[in-house]
């Protein structure tokens, strides 16, 4: 496991956000202490981690909340260095757990992003919703996920 050099605090500019995705997004990614495969495949482990996953390792809630705090850090990092924008709370808070959960290339090259670097921040919200989808067929957890996210949007302005 990694530490981060900036906390995810100082990286959003606001401890209220942080706050929000330590609850938001396990709500949604569950923790789990040993290696699985997620819906798309994917080697996970604790709170949706990827990185240097291995097959039959187990965790402690110690090590699975350190890794989603680095995971949740480098992600937002990543999401706001595609970001030409001043991004409101409500954004950084739903683009962070989404890049956290589709990665940062595919919020980089998104609509939302695209959106919000013009300014459209409506539009930068509604766009999130186009992604509930895996291997092309819709997921209800998903459409629940991004749901909430744009309500996140919509609710801290």
């Amino acid at each position: 496991m990694k530490t981060n050099k900036k906390s995810l605090a100082v990286i959003l500019g606001s401890v209220s956000a942080a706050a929000a995705l330590m609850v938001i997004t396990p709500k949604f990614e569950g923790t789990v202490q040993k290696t699985y495969k997620d819906i798309g495949g994917v080697l996970s482990y604790c709170t949706g981690a990827t990185e240097d996953a291995q097959w039959g390792k187990t965790y402690t809630p110690a090590e699975c909340k350190k890794q989603l705090d680095y995971d949740l850090a480098r992600h937002a990092e990543g999401m706001l260095g595609c970001i030409h924008v001043e991004l409101t709370e409500g954004q950084k808070i739903a683009f962070t757990d989404f890049t956290f959960n589709a990665g940062v290339s595919a919020f980089c090259s998104s609509t939302m992003a695209r959106k919000a670097n013009v300014g459209d921040v409506m539009g930068s919200w509604a766009a999130l919703t186009m992604w509930d989808k895996v291997n092309g067929r819709p997921v209800r957890g998903l459409t629940l996920r991004r749901a909430e996210e744009r309500k996140i949007c919509e609710g801290h302005k």
